[in-house]
């Protein structure tokens, strides 16, 4: 079926994000789908699918930031710093929320990110997961991250406490377990994690796969996900940005449109340099 837009999905835990994109597709009918920014299995919240034409806006999506409520535990860690490995070290370090709070302006800001040994980065073409259950030690380089925020929200039980983080696109919370507890002179584990915000998707506007059976849900057009000023277009211009021709558009900056055709179809994306406007982003 020729269903074009996002849908917001609030994945479950122990369900793997192409799963939940699988089903999504075939509930409802759809040619293509696709997921803006995978979640591991254990984790929850937002997954925003892509339907149809909007797979293609992958690449506008592929450096959003991202907001999650996490629970790390300290005194302890696994191989996958999650509840997927076994325990591979503990230690008797009591961790305060005062303590917490004194390290945590040290993680503000941009800085190198080792990703964990279990995790979906590709070496040579195979995922570093793959190579460390088979036992090989995968030579990992850091990545720049940036954290913009990161609050201790509370102190749930002795050494396990909730986060709020705020990051870039590519952040691995697992690793900001594993670098505070470092801080701490201590272990850590992260026991949960829920993404609340993908860019300018939030999951309040989110729906269970449940909802999506019983027809509750609601697709977001494409056209609406873009912020920028709109304009429309005669037949004869139409289809010349339609045939990926350059026309003249007198205009004070270089900027981002959107095109709509004589008919009010939603084109695309339009990028305008020096008075000069080209469809970028054909969505029709």
């Amino acid at each position: 079926m020729n269903i074009n837009g996002v849908i917001l999905v609030n994945k479950e835990r122990n369900i793997s994000s192409n799963s939940v994109v699988n089903k999504v597709k075939w509930l409802l009918k759809a040619d293509k789908a696709g997921h803006y920014g995978t979640l591991d299995v254990l984790g929850e919240g937002l997954l925003p699918v892509a339907l149809g034409k909007g797979t293609k806006l992958f690449d506008y999506f592929l450096n959003k930031d991202k907001v999650y409520k996490t629970i790390f535990k300290f005194g302890e860690t696994t191989a996958t710093l999650d509840l997927e490995g076994e325990i591979t070290q503990k230690n008797d370090v009591v961790i305060t929320r005062e303590s917490i709070e004194k390290i945590l302006p040290n993680f503000i800001g941009k800085m190198n990110q080792m990703p964990p040994q279990f995790s979906a980065k590709k070496i040579n073409g195979k995922k570093a997961y793959q190579l460390a259950r088979e036992g090989i030690e995968v030579d990992l380089k850091p990545k720049e991250i940036e954290i913009y925020s990161i609050k201790l929200l509370k102190e749930i039980d002795k050494n396990t406490f909730e986060f709020e983080i705020w990051c870039s696109s590519g952040t691995f919370i697992r690793s900001i377990c594993r670098d505070l507890a470092s801080k701490l002179n201590t272990y850590g584990v992260m026991l949960s994690i829920i993404r609340t915000r993908c860019g300018i998707f939030n999951l309040n506007d989110s729906f269970s796969i449940n909802d999506i059976e019983n027809g509750k849900f609601n697709i977001i057009s494409l056209d609406s996900i873009f912020d920028y000023e709109t304009f429309y277009f005669n037949e004869d211009i139409t289809s010349k940005l339609l045939n990926g021709m350059t026309i003249l558009f007198q205009s004070k900056n270089n900027e981002k449109i959107k095109c709509y055709g004589y008919d009010n179809s939603f084109l695309g994306i339009g990028n305008v340099e020096n008075n000069k406007l080209k469809l970028e982003l054909r969505l029709i």
